[in-house]
Protein backbone atom coordinates (compact mmCIF):
# COMPACT_ATOMS: atom_id res chain seq x y z
CA UNK A 1 0.00 0.00 0.00
CA UNK A 2 1.63 3.34 -1.43
CA UNK A 3 1.82 6.29 1.21
CA UNK A 4 -1.06 8.18 -0.09
CA UNK A 5 -3.64 4.90 -0.60
CA UNK A 6 -2.16 4.38 3.82
CA UNK A 7 -2.82 7.73 4.70
CA UNK A 8 -6.18 7.71 2.75
CA UNK A 9 -7.34 4.44 4.90
CA UNK A 10 -6.33 5.99 8.09
CA UNK A 11 -8.43 9.62 7.48
CA UNK A 12 -11.48 7.64 6.29
CA UNK A 13 -11.20 5.81 9.48
CA UNK A 14 -10.87 8.90 11.30
CA UNK A 15 -7.66 8.32 12.61
CA UNK A 16 -5.43 10.94 10.29
CA UNK A 17 -2.76 11.39 12.85
CA UNK A 18 -2.06 7.28 13.03
CA UNK A 19 -0.73 7.93 9.61
CA UNK A 20 1.63 10.94 11.34
CA UNK A 21 2.20 8.37 14.75
CA UNK A 22 3.63 5.75 12.61
CA UNK A 23 6.05 7.79 9.85
CA UNK A 24 7.20 10.29 12.96
CA UNK A 25 5.81 9.21 16.00
CA UNK A 26 8.53 11.52 17.78
CA UNK A 27 7.53 14.37 15.81
CA UNK A 28 6.01 17.53 17.80
CA UNK A 29 1.68 17.37 17.68
CA UNK A 30 0.74 19.60 20.27
CA UNK A 31 2.38 22.36 22.41
CA UNK A 32 0.86 24.19 24.98
CA UNK A 33 0.89 26.16 28.45
CA UNK A 34 -0.54 22.28 29.96
CA UNK A 35 2.02 19.90 28.57
CA UNK A 36 2.85 18.97 25.19
CA UNK A 37 2.46 15.93 23.03
CA UNK A 38 4.35 13.95 20.42
CA UNK A 39 2.08 12.10 17.21
CA UNK A 40 3.06 8.94 19.10
CA UNK A 41 2.28 10.08 22.56
CA UNK A 42 -1.52 11.72 20.72
CA UNK A 43 -2.39 8.85 18.91
CA UNK A 44 -1.80 6.28 21.74
CA UNK A 45 -4.08 7.70 24.42
CA UNK A 46 -6.54 8.69 21.85
CA UNK A 47 -6.64 5.05 21.83
CA UNK A 48 -6.86 4.41 25.16
CA UNK A 49 -9.49 7.22 25.62
CA UNK A 50 -11.88 4.88 22.99
CA UNK A 51 -11.07 1.88 25.26
CA UNK A 52 -11.56 3.85 28.37
CA UNK A 53 -15.32 5.25 27.43
CA UNK A 54 -16.17 2.07 26.24
CA UNK A 55 -15.54 0.25 29.09
CA UNK A 56 -17.99 2.97 30.71
CA UNK A 57 -20.96 1.67 27.95
CA UNK A 58 -20.42 4.85 26.18
CA UNK A 59 -21.17 2.86 22.92
CA UNK A 60 -20.66 3.72 18.79
CA UNK A 61 -23.14 6.64 17.79
CA UNK A 62 -23.24 8.15 21.41
CA UNK A 63 -22.47 11.67 22.10
CA UNK A 64 -19.62 12.99 24.45
CA UNK A 65 -19.83 16.67 25.70
CA UNK A 66 -16.79 18.30 26.27
CA UNK A 67 -15.94 21.18 28.71
CA UNK A 68 -11.60 22.09 28.45
CA UNK A 69 -9.25 25.14 27.69
CA UNK A 70 -6.82 24.81 24.84
CA UNK A 71 -5.28 21.80 26.17
CA UNK A 72 -3.97 18.54 25.35
CA UNK A 73 -6.87 16.29 26.85
CA UNK A 74 -9.28 18.39 24.83
CA UNK A 75 -7.26 17.41 21.11
CA UNK A 76 -7.25 13.88 22.71
CA UNK A 77 -11.09 13.96 23.45
CA UNK A 78 -11.53 15.06 19.28
CA UNK A 79 -9.08 12.23 18.19
CA UNK A 80 -10.91 9.61 20.37
CA UNK A 81 -14.41 10.79 19.13
CA UNK A 82 -12.90 10.90 15.88
CA UNK A 83 -11.86 7.16 15.91
CA UNK A 84 -14.42 6.08 17.99
CA UNK A 85 -17.60 6.56 16.42
CA UNK A 86 -18.90 9.26 19.07
CA UNK A 87 -20.72 12.53 18.25
CA UNK A 88 -18.27 15.44 19.90
CA UNK A 89 -20.14 18.91 21.39
CA UNK A 90 -17.34 20.59 22.78
CA UNK A 91 -18.92 23.58 24.74
CA UNK A 92 -17.90 27.44 25.21
CA UNK A 93 -16.39 27.06 28.40
CA UNK A 94 -17.44 30.60 29.26
CA UNK A 95 -21.16 29.91 29.71
CA UNK A 96 -23.06 29.78 33.15
CA UNK A 97 -23.76 26.24 34.84
CA UNK A 98 -27.15 26.35 33.28
CA UNK A 99 -25.88 27.12 29.77
CA UNK A 100 -23.53 24.50 29.96
CA UNK A 101 -26.25 22.48 31.43
CA UNK A 102 -28.54 22.84 28.76
CA UNK A 103 -26.24 22.32 25.70
CA UNK A 104 -25.08 18.52 27.66
CA UNK A 105 -28.74 17.73 27.99
CA UNK A 106 -30.07 19.15 24.84
CA UNK A 107 -26.76 17.26 22.90
CA UNK A 108 -28.40 13.92 24.84
CA UNK A 109 -24.54 13.15 25.88
CA UNK A 110 -23.80 9.95 27.35
CA UNK A 111 -20.17 11.04 28.66
CA UNK A 112 -18.95 14.41 30.01
CA UNK A 113 -15.19 15.43 29.69
CA UNK A 114 -14.47 18.28 31.88
CA UNK A 115 -11.41 20.66 32.56
CA UNK A 116 -11.20 20.84 36.70
CA UNK A 117 -9.96 24.01 36.38
CA UNK A 118 -12.91 25.54 34.89
CA UNK A 119 -15.43 27.16 38.08
CA UNK A 120 -18.39 26.61 36.07
CA UNK A 121 -17.43 23.02 34.77
CA UNK A 122 -17.64 21.87 38.06
CA UNK A 123 -20.40 22.73 38.83
CA UNK A 124 -21.79 21.19 35.58
CA UNK A 125 -19.90 17.64 36.78
CA UNK A 126 -21.59 17.58 39.88
CA UNK A 127 -25.05 18.62 38.51
CA UNK A 128 -25.04 16.05 35.47
CA UNK A 129 -22.99 13.21 37.40
CA UNK A 130 -25.89 11.03 38.07
CA UNK A 131 -27.40 10.80 34.60
CA UNK A 132 -23.92 10.22 32.71
CA UNK A 133 -22.39 6.94 31.89
CA UNK A 134 -19.16 8.39 32.28
CA UNK A 135 -18.04 11.41 33.95
CA UNK A 136 -14.26 11.99 33.34
CA UNK A 137 -12.40 15.55 35.18
CA UNK A 138 -9.11 16.68 33.85
CA UNK A 139 -5.87 18.60 35.86
CA UNK A 140 -8.22 18.05 39.55
CA UNK A 141 -9.73 14.93 41.12
CA UNK A 142 -13.50 16.18 42.18
CA UNK A 143 -15.70 14.26 44.06
CA UNK A 144 -17.61 13.56 41.26
CA UNK A 145 -16.83 11.09 38.30
CA UNK A 146 -13.08 9.97 37.47
CA UNK A 147 -10.07 11.65 36.87
CA UNK A 148 -9.26 11.24 33.30
CA UNK A 149 -5.65 10.32 33.73
CA UNK A 150 -6.43 7.63 35.66
CA UNK A 151 -8.88 6.51 33.18
CA UNK A 152 -6.67 6.32 30.36
CA UNK A 153 -3.33 4.76 32.02
CA UNK A 154 -5.61 1.97 33.36
CA UNK A 155 -5.76 0.89 29.47
CA UNK A 156 -4.13 -1.25 26.83
CA UNK A 157 -1.70 1.59 24.70
CA UNK A 158 -2.18 -0.83 21.19
CA UNK A 159 -3.92 0.47 18.43
CA UNK A 160 -7.85 -0.15 17.83
CA UNK A 161 -8.68 -3.00 15.34
CA UNK A 162 -12.20 -1.58 15.08
CA UNK A 163 -12.09 1.91 14.42
CA UNK A 164 -15.23 4.42 13.11
CA UNK A 165 -14.94 7.53 12.18
CA UNK A 166 -16.67 10.10 14.88
CA UNK A 167 -18.94 13.47 13.67
CA UNK A 168 -18.87 16.53 15.18
CA UNK A 169 -21.93 18.70 16.99
CA UNK A 170 -21.49 22.17 17.18
CA UNK A 171 -23.43 24.75 18.80
CA UNK A 172 -24.75 28.23 17.51
CA UNK A 173 -27.14 30.36 18.64
CA UNK A 174 -30.85 31.34 17.39
CA UNK A 175 -32.57 33.97 17.23
CA UNK A 176 -34.91 32.45 19.86
CA UNK A 177 -31.99 32.73 22.28
CA UNK A 178 -31.46 29.01 22.89
CA UNK A 179 -28.26 27.32 21.29
CA UNK A 180 -28.90 24.58 18.55
CA UNK A 181 -26.89 22.09 18.16
CA UNK A 182 -25.69 21.80 13.96
CA UNK A 183 -26.08 18.29 13.00
CA UNK A 184 -24.76 17.33 9.69
CA UNK A 185 -24.94 13.90 8.16
CA UNK A 186 -22.25 11.81 8.58
CA UNK A 187 -19.26 11.28 5.91
CA UNK A 188 -15.99 9.85 5.89
CA UNK A 189 -13.20 12.19 6.76
CA UNK A 190 -11.04 12.60 3.56
CA UNK A 191 -7.34 14.21 3.08
CA UNK A 192 -7.41 17.73 2.74
CA UNK A 193 -4.67 20.15 2.58
CA UNK A 194 -6.08 23.34 1.23
CA UNK A 195 -3.42 25.24 3.68
CA UNK A 196 -0.60 23.87 2.38
CA UNK A 197 0.44 22.26 5.22
CA UNK A 198 4.09 20.62 4.48
CA UNK A 199 6.00 18.29 7.81
CA UNK A 200 7.74 21.30 8.91
CA UNK A 201 4.47 23.58 9.47
CA UNK A 202 3.52 25.05 12.97
CA UNK A 203 0.16 26.48 13.37
CA UNK A 204 -0.68 29.03 16.18
CA UNK A 205 -4.26 28.51 17.46
CA UNK A 206 -5.47 31.65 18.93
CA UNK A 207 -8.69 31.06 19.67
CA UNK A 208 -10.57 28.95 22.30
CA UNK A 209 -11.33 25.20 20.28
CA UNK A 210 -14.59 25.14 21.36
CA UNK A 211 -15.42 27.35 18.39
CA UNK A 212 -15.69 26.39 14.99
CA UNK A 213 -13.22 28.09 13.05
CA UNK A 214 -10.11 27.52 15.26
CA UNK A 215 -11.27 23.72 16.09
CA UNK A 216 -11.60 23.20 12.06
CA UNK A 217 -8.87 25.43 10.89
CA UNK A 218 -6.59 25.82 13.98
CA UNK A 219 -6.60 21.56 15.22
CA UNK A 220 -8.56 19.53 12.61
CA UNK A 221 -6.82 20.38 9.53
CA UNK A 222 -2.70 20.80 10.81
CA UNK A 223 -2.94 17.71 12.73
CA UNK A 224 -4.14 15.47 9.79
CA UNK A 225 -1.79 16.88 7.54
CA UNK A 226 0.99 16.60 10.51
CA UNK A 227 2.25 20.14 11.21
CA UNK A 228 2.47 20.66 14.71
CA UNK A 229 -0.08 22.44 16.46
CA UNK A 230 1.10 25.35 19.46
CA UNK A 231 -2.43 26.29 22.00
CA UNK A 232 -2.55 29.47 23.35
CA UNK A 233 -4.32 29.53 26.45
CA UNK A 234 -5.61 33.22 26.57
CA UNK A 235 -4.54 35.56 23.73
CA UNK A 236 -2.20 38.98 23.83
CA UNK A 237 -1.28 40.66 21.28
CA UNK A 238 2.23 40.56 22.31
CA UNK A 239 2.58 36.57 23.70
CA UNK A 240 1.05 36.04 19.59
CA UNK A 241 3.93 37.56 18.08
CA UNK A 242 6.70 36.37 21.01
CA UNK A 243 5.32 32.43 19.98
CA UNK A 244 5.45 32.97 16.11
CA UNK A 245 9.10 34.05 16.70
CA UNK A 246 9.85 31.11 19.21
CA UNK A 247 7.76 27.78 17.25
CA UNK A 248 8.91 29.73 13.84
CA UNK A 249 4.98 29.52 12.82
CA UNK A 250 4.22 29.41 9.49
CA UNK A 251 0.36 29.42 9.77
CA UNK A 252 -2.17 30.94 12.03
CA UNK A 253 -6.10 31.85 12.23
CA UNK A 254 -7.39 35.32 13.93
CA UNK A 255 -10.19 37.50 14.18
CA UNK A 256 -10.17 41.45 13.14
CA UNK A 257 -10.47 41.97 17.13
CA UNK A 258 -6.72 40.74 17.69
CA UNK A 259 -5.77 43.03 14.62
CA UNK A 260 -7.05 46.03 16.35
CA UNK A 261 -4.97 44.99 19.47
CA UNK A 262 -1.82 43.85 17.22
CA UNK A 263 -1.60 46.84 15.28
CA UNK A 264 -2.14 49.03 18.84
CA UNK A 265 1.33 47.86 19.61
CA UNK A 266 4.52 50.16 19.33
CA UNK A 267 6.66 50.08 16.85
CA UNK A 268 9.64 49.04 18.93
CA UNK A 269 7.44 45.86 20.46
CA UNK A 270 6.65 44.77 17.23
CA UNK A 271 10.19 45.03 15.91
CA UNK A 272 11.00 43.59 19.04
CA UNK A 273 9.86 39.78 17.42
CA UNK A 274 10.55 38.38 14.15
CA UNK A 275 7.56 37.16 12.27
CA UNK A 276 9.38 36.25 8.76
CA UNK A 277 8.42 32.41 9.21
CA UNK A 278 4.27 33.17 8.80
CA UNK A 279 3.38 32.13 5.55
CA UNK A 280 -0.64 32.17 5.89
CA UNK A 281 -2.96 34.50 8.03
CA UNK A 282 -6.53 32.96 7.78
CA UNK A 283 -9.47 35.21 9.68
CA UNK A 284 -12.20 35.49 9.05
CA UNK A 285 -15.94 35.40 12.36
CA UNK A 286 -16.64 39.47 11.87
CA UNK A 287 -16.40 42.25 9.30
CA UNK A 288 -12.81 43.77 9.42
CA UNK A 289 -12.52 47.44 8.62
CA UNK A 290 -10.71 48.17 5.71
CA UNK A 291 -7.94 50.32 6.91
CA UNK A 292 -7.40 47.72 9.64
CA UNK A 293 -6.47 44.79 7.20
CA UNK A 294 -4.37 47.15 4.67
CA UNK A 295 -2.15 47.77 7.69
CA UNK A 296 -2.01 44.21 8.65
CA UNK A 297 -0.92 43.22 5.16
CA UNK A 298 1.73 46.06 5.50
CA UNK A 299 3.58 44.98 8.07
CA UNK A 300 3.12 41.02 7.54
CA UNK A 301 2.96 41.24 3.28
CA UNK A 302 0.41 39.47 1.46
CA UNK A 303 -0.40 36.29 3.55
CA UNK A 304 -3.88 37.40 4.67
CA UNK A 305 -6.93 34.96 3.39
CA UNK A 306 -10.43 35.79 4.31
CA UNK A 307 -13.62 33.36 4.52
CA UNK A 308 -16.78 34.02 5.05
CA UNK A 309 -18.44 30.81 6.42
CA UNK A 310 -20.19 29.60 9.45
CA UNK A 311 -20.77 26.09 11.69
CA UNK A 312 -22.91 25.43 9.31
CA UNK A 313 -20.32 25.49 5.97
CA UNK A 314 -17.84 27.57 4.09
CA UNK A 315 -18.47 30.14 1.75
CA UNK A 316 -15.95 32.49 0.18
CA UNK A 317 -12.38 33.00 0.11
CA UNK A 318 -9.98 35.89 -0.52
CA UNK A 319 -6.42 36.29 -0.99
CA UNK A 320 -4.19 39.72 0.02
CA UNK A 321 -3.49 40.42 -3.22
CA UNK A 322 -7.43 40.27 -4.67
CA UNK A 323 -8.84 42.02 -1.79
CA UNK A 324 -6.27 45.09 -2.41
CA UNK A 325 -7.62 45.03 -5.82
CA UNK A 326 -11.48 44.86 -4.18
CA UNK A 327 -11.12 46.27 -0.95
CA UNK A 328 -14.08 45.13 1.45
CA UNK A 329 -14.68 42.21 -0.36
CA UNK A 330 -14.95 38.42 1.50
CA UNK A 331 -13.75 37.09 -1.81
CA UNK A 332 -15.34 34.37 -4.33
CA UNK A 333 -17.76 31.67 -3.54
CA UNK A 334 -15.69 28.49 -2.33
CA UNK A 335 -16.58 26.26 -4.97
CA UNK A 336 -17.99 28.45 -7.64
CA UNK A 337 -22.08 27.78 -7.24
CA UNK A 338 -21.09 28.14 -3.48
CA UNK A 339 -22.92 31.44 -2.85
CA UNK A 340 -26.29 33.67 -4.27
CA UNK A 341 -27.52 36.93 -3.13
CA UNK A 342 -31.60 36.44 -3.43
CA UNK A 343 -34.83 37.70 -2.60
CA UNK A 344 -36.40 35.99 0.68
CA UNK A 345 -37.08 32.77 -1.58
CA UNK A 346 -33.61 32.51 -2.57
CA UNK A 347 -34.40 33.44 -6.04
CA UNK A 348 -30.90 34.65 -7.51
CA UNK A 349 -30.77 38.63 -7.53
CA UNK A 350 -28.86 40.79 -10.17
CA UNK A 351 -25.34 41.99 -9.76
CA UNK A 352 -24.62 44.65 -7.16
CA UNK A 353 -28.19 44.40 -5.78
CA UNK A 354 -28.22 43.92 -2.24
CA UNK A 355 -30.44 40.66 -0.53
CA UNK A 356 -29.94 37.85 1.71
CA UNK A 357 -27.01 36.01 1.11
CA UNK A 358 -27.83 32.09 0.27
CA UNK A 359 -24.89 29.52 1.30
CA UNK A 360 -25.28 25.93 -0.64
CA UNK A 361 -25.53 22.83 0.68
CA UNK A 362 -24.24 20.11 -1.31
CA UNK A 363 -24.81 16.48 -1.47
CA UNK A 364 -23.84 14.37 1.53
CA UNK A 365 -23.08 18.01 3.34
CA UNK A 366 -26.78 18.27 4.86
CA UNK A 367 -27.39 19.21 7.83
CA UNK A 368 -29.89 20.09 10.77
CA UNK A 369 -30.24 22.03 13.38
CA UNK A 370 -30.70 19.12 16.29
CA UNK A 371 -34.24 19.07 17.92
CA UNK A 372 -35.63 22.20 15.77
CA UNK A 373 -36.87 21.83 12.64
CA UNK A 374 -38.85 24.60 12.64
CA UNK A 375 -35.67 26.54 12.58
CA UNK A 376 -34.07 24.12 10.23
CA UNK A 377 -37.09 24.59 7.66
CA UNK A 378 -37.21 28.80 8.22
CA UNK A 379 -33.51 28.99 6.72
CA UNK A 380 -33.09 26.97 4.56
CA UNK A 381 -35.13 26.95 0.90
CA UNK A 382 -33.62 23.12 -0.86
CA UNK A 383 -30.37 23.28 -1.48
CA UNK A 384 -29.71 26.97 -0.22
CA UNK A 385 -29.43 28.04 3.97
CA UNK A 386 -28.85 31.40 4.78
CA UNK A 387 -27.60 33.00 8.22
CA UNK A 388 -29.58 36.20 7.75
CA UNK A 389 -26.83 38.14 6.02
CA UNK A 390 -27.05 40.67 3.73
CA UNK A 391 -24.98 41.64 0.97
CA UNK A 392 -24.53 41.88 -2.90
CA UNK A 393 -22.33 40.17 -6.01
CA UNK A 394 -20.36 42.63 -7.74
CA UNK A 395 -19.82 41.91 -11.87
CA UNK A 396 -17.20 39.05 -10.96
CA UNK A 397 -18.89 37.25 -8.44
CA UNK A 398 -17.15 38.85 -5.46
CA UNK A 399 -19.38 39.06 -2.51
CA UNK A 400 -19.76 42.27 -0.24
CA UNK A 401 -21.60 41.93 2.61
CA UNK A 402 -24.06 44.87 3.42
CA UNK A 403 -25.43 44.29 7.09
CA UNK A 404 -26.55 41.08 9.12
CA UNK A 405 -29.88 40.35 10.83
CA UNK A 406 -31.43 43.12 12.95
CA UNK A 407 -30.68 40.71 15.96
CA UNK A 408 -27.55 39.68 15.18
CA UNK A 409 -24.67 41.06 17.23
CA UNK A 410 -21.09 39.80 16.17
CA UNK A 411 -18.56 41.19 18.98
CA UNK A 412 -14.50 40.27 18.68
CA UNK A 413 -16.00 37.03 16.08
CA UNK A 414 -18.51 36.09 18.35
CA UNK A 415 -21.63 35.11 17.76
CA UNK A 416 -24.20 37.28 20.48
CA UNK A 417 -28.24 36.54 20.16
CA UNK A 418 -30.11 39.61 21.68
CA UNK A 419 -32.87 37.69 23.04
CA UNK A 420 -30.83 35.74 25.65
CA UNK A 421 -30.18 39.34 27.09
CA UNK A 422 -33.67 40.85 26.76
CA UNK A 423 -34.85 37.57 28.41
CA UNK A 424 -32.48 38.07 31.25
CA UNK A 425 -32.84 41.83 31.99
CA UNK A 426 -36.82 41.29 31.73
CA UNK A 427 -36.27 38.74 35.02
CA UNK A 428 -35.36 41.97 37.14
CA UNK A 429 -38.30 43.58 38.60
CA UNK A 430 -37.70 47.13 37.29
CA UNK A 431 -37.47 46.43 33.78
CA UNK A 432 -40.67 46.81 31.81
CA UNK A 433 -39.47 46.32 28.31
CA UNK A 434 -35.26 45.75 26.93
CA UNK A 435 -33.90 45.54 23.59
CA UNK A 436 -30.55 44.67 22.86
CA UNK A 437 -28.60 45.99 19.80
CA UNK A 438 -24.68 45.87 18.46
CA UNK A 439 -23.54 49.44 17.72
CA UNK A 440 -20.31 50.49 16.29
CA UNK A 441 -16.59 49.23 18.45
CA UNK A 442 -13.30 50.10 16.85
CA UNK A 443 -11.83 47.16 18.76
CA UNK A 444 -14.85 45.09 19.50
CA UNK A 445 -16.44 45.39 15.52
CA UNK A 446 -19.80 45.96 17.95
CA UNK A 447 -20.26 46.55 21.77
CA UNK A 448 -23.38 45.04 23.49
CA UNK A 449 -25.80 47.87 24.36
CA UNK A 450 -29.24 47.28 26.08
CA UNK A 451 -32.01 50.15 25.62
CA UNK A 452 -34.42 49.70 28.91
CA UNK A 453 -38.00 50.37 29.56
CA UNK A 454 -38.71 50.78 33.38
CA UNK A 455 -41.71 49.99 34.89
CA UNK A 456 -43.75 53.58 35.43
CA UNK A 457 -42.29 53.45 39.44
CA UNK A 458 -38.74 53.13 38.92
CA UNK A 459 -36.48 56.29 38.29
CA UNK A 460 -33.66 55.70 35.93
CA UNK A 461 -30.22 56.52 37.54
CA UNK A 462 -26.47 55.42 36.73
CA UNK A 463 -26.33 52.92 39.69
CA UNK A 464 -29.38 51.22 38.16
CA UNK A 465 -27.68 50.48 35.06
CA UNK A 466 -24.87 48.98 36.97
CA UNK A 467 -27.09 46.97 38.82
CA UNK A 468 -28.41 45.84 35.59
CA UNK A 469 -25.87 44.77 33.76
CA UNK A 470 -24.39 43.14 37.07
CA UNK A 471 -27.97 41.20 37.03
CA UNK A 472 -27.34 39.54 33.44
CA UNK A 473 -23.63 38.94 34.71
CA UNK A 474 -25.14 35.98 37.46
CA UNK A 475 -27.45 34.55 34.41
CA UNK A 476 -25.66 34.60 31.35
CA UNK A 477 -21.61 34.00 30.43
CA UNK A 478 -19.90 37.92 30.56
CA UNK A 479 -19.38 38.49 26.96
CA UNK A 480 -23.00 38.44 26.54
CA UNK A 481 -23.71 40.79 28.96
CA UNK A 482 -24.43 44.58 28.04
CA UNK A 483 -21.35 47.16 27.64
CA UNK A 484 -23.71 49.53 28.53
CA UNK A 485 -27.08 50.57 29.28
CA UNK A 486 -29.79 53.44 28.11
CA UNK A 487 -32.94 53.90 29.28
CA UNK A 488 -35.72 55.49 26.97
CA UNK A 489 -39.68 56.42 28.28
CA UNK A 490 -40.90 53.04 25.55
CA UNK A 491 -39.49 51.32 23.07
CA UNK A 492 -40.63 51.64 19.24
CA UNK A 493 -42.16 48.39 18.06
CA UNK A 494 -44.17 47.43 14.98
CA UNK A 495 -47.88 46.41 14.88
CA UNK A 496 -47.08 43.06 15.10
CA UNK A 497 -45.45 43.55 18.65
CA UNK A 498 -41.56 43.60 17.22
CA UNK A 499 -38.74 46.08 18.27
CA UNK A 500 -37.91 48.26 15.55
CA UNK A 501 -33.69 47.43 16.49
CA UNK A 502 -33.06 49.50 13.53
CA UNK A 503 -34.53 52.43 15.15
CA UNK A 504 -32.39 51.86 18.33
CA UNK A 505 -29.19 51.31 15.80
CA UNK A 506 -29.50 54.33 14.54
CA UNK A 507 -29.92 56.46 17.65
CA UNK A 508 -27.69 54.99 19.62
CA UNK A 509 -24.54 53.98 17.15
CA UNK A 510 -22.68 57.32 17.21
CA UNK A 511 -22.79 58.12 20.97
CA UNK A 512 -22.61 54.06 22.38
CA UNK A 513 -19.16 53.90 22.32
CA UNK A 514 -17.70 52.41 25.64
CA UNK A 515 -15.16 54.40 26.59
Amino acid sequence: MTDAALQARHTAEGRAITYWATEAPERLAVASPFGDRTFGELDRRADQLVRALRRRGVADGDAIALVARNRPEFVEVWAAARRGGYRLTPINSHLTVDELAYIVEDCEAKALVVDAGISAGVDLAHRESATLDALLTVDGDLDVGEPYESALTAEADGALTDPTPGTLMLYTSGTTGRPKGVRKRPRPPVVENIAFYETESVHLCTGPLYHAAPLNISLISPLSNGAAVVLMDAWTATETLRLIEQHQVTHTHMVPTMFHRMLALDDATRGRYDVSSLRLLVHGAAPCPIPVKQAMIEWLGPVLVEYYASTEGAGTLVDAGTWLRKPGTVGKPYPADQIIVGDEDAYPLPAGEIGTVWVKTHPGEEFEYFGDPDKTDRNQRGVWYTLGDLGYLDEEGYLFLAGRSAELIISGGVNIYPAEIDAALLAHPAVRDAATIGVPDDEWGEAVLAVVELRPEVTPTADLADELIAHCRTQLARFKCPRRIEFVDALPRQDNGKVYRKVLRDQFTNEARPS
